[in-house]
């Protein structure tokens, strides 16, 4: 009998950490990734508003687990117009000619992540119980859509989420992942980067970003965290002093012509990563250029990090700009984010972007690092729910970009 509970730390961890280990990411036999989550199972949702996190029980062995976890974000955008009444002695008038203003349309979001079976009790319907059953905590709390991220060619998790429980493939984000090197990166002179107080970081990304999908309503809840490392932006040189944040206000009044924006968030002491796999005629070449670079750091050439042992990396999110430079703009953000990493002894940068992302050519990566298209797939939880602005959002077609929250990476 598989009994489905919730998960206890003074007795569990052993068992979920030994399924952890069991479950490796890639296919057996070839390069795989695997996890480890210093200790605390529930790191990658407990930064969340509400998380959870269920084990499967057989007998006195835990042989499966999943973490889920909600929040508000936005799934669509209405325009709303500003009135303005002027009053007169003998009238009142409407003022219409402002144009509509987009705002954003919330909806409650759960997030499902970290499923695993123990491969020795697969293909015994535990996985579906486990995903049903955190379906249930996620409409006892009011959720209205559930969304997981998965491996394209992850053929089992999809047909599992897809054929077995109701959901739909609905996005196709790009994970951009890049070394971080022995050398440091160049920063354009022609460009200045400011690191903005929490505040003005959630001013600007309310203003500017709060109509894209998936942007959270808490976000300065993110920004806050004592994981978040800063937000930094890019702006011509010479546009403001290089030494001083001129303010928010001063920015919306005379803004740049062009500009970018991210913030940073620190995954390494959340969890690390190792490779494994790969053979020892390319460790040694790996080895090798990581000499090469320490050695000769002023000819900046690409090596590869160590990887091979647990290493920790940095999330860039929040990414977005505007302008004719803008893509220039992301370039240095990007060099100053792997700048900082390096400072820190991560192994890589990463970040997640909607697939039709324009500023996406500024973000440098790795495409054997990279994932070209993870899969996000999505389901509505409950028809009762009124349909509002967007309709049913499973149904909505893709935007140019998309909020990746870093607590869910």
């Amino acid at each position: 009998m598989i009994v489905v509970r919730e998960f206890d730390p003074s007795r569990d961890r052993v068992g979920v950490e030994e399924v952890e280990r069991r479950c490796e990411v890639g296919p057996s036999g070839k390069l795989s990734l695997f996890t480890d989550l210093l200790g605390d199972p529930i790191c990658r949702v407990r930064h969340s508003p509400a998380f959870l996190m269920l084990v499967a029980e057989l007998g006195e062995e835990i042989v499966g687990m999943i973490r889920g976890c909600i929040k508000t974000v936005t799934c669509g955008k209405k325009l709303s117009r500003h009135v303005k009444i002027a009053a007169t002695s003998t009238t009142a008038t409407t003022n219409n000619n402002d144009p509509p203003k987009p705002l954003p349309v919330y909806t409650k979001l759960a997030y499902i992540l970290g499923l695993r079976v123990s491969p020795s009790h697969r293909r015994m319907g535990i996985g579906l119980k486990l995903v049903r059953t955190m379906e249930d905590w996620f409409r006892e709390n009011g959720a209205e859509y559930s969304y997981l991220a998965t491996e394209n060619d992850n053929h089992a998790s999809v047909k599992l989420f897809t054929d077995k429980c109701g959901y739909s493939k609905f996005r196709t984000p790009s994970i951009l992942v890049n070394p971080v090197f022995a050398h440091r990166l160049a920063v354009s002179k022609r460009i200045t980067i400011f690191q903005l107080a929490p505040h003005d970081a959630e001013l600007l990304y309310r203003r500017r970003f709060s109509t894209i999908e998936f942007f959270p309503r808490d976000i300065d809840s993110v920004l806050n965290n004592k994981l978040s490392l800063g937000t930094f932006l890019a702006v011509p040189r010479g546009k403001y002093k290089s030494d001083s944040w001129p303010g928010f206000d001063k920015f919306l009044s005379d803004p740049p012509e062009s500009w970018a924006v991210l913030s940073v968030w620190n995954c390494k002491d959340v969890f690390r990563l190792e490779v494994r796999g790969l053979s020892l005629v390319k460790r040694a070449f790996a080895k090798t250029t990581r000499m090469v670079d320490k050695a000769l750091p002023f000819l900046r050439l690409p090596s590869v990090p160590e990887v091979f042992r647990p290493f920790g990396l940095h999330f860039l999110y929040g990414l977005g700009g505007k302008g004719p430079r803008a893509v220039k703009m992301v370039k240095a953000l990007c060099a100053h984010a792997h700048n900082l990493a390096k400072e820190r002894g991560c192994g890589v940068v990463a970040t997640e972007v909607s697939s039709r992302e324009p500023l996406k050519l500024g973000i440098p990566h790795w495409k054997m690092l990279s994932c070209a298209e993870d899969l996000w797939c999505i389901k509505r939880l409950g028809e009762d729910y009124s349909d509002g602005f967007i309709g049913d959002w499973t149904k909505s077609p893709p935007g140019v970009a998309i909020f990746v929250d870093p607590r869910e990476f």
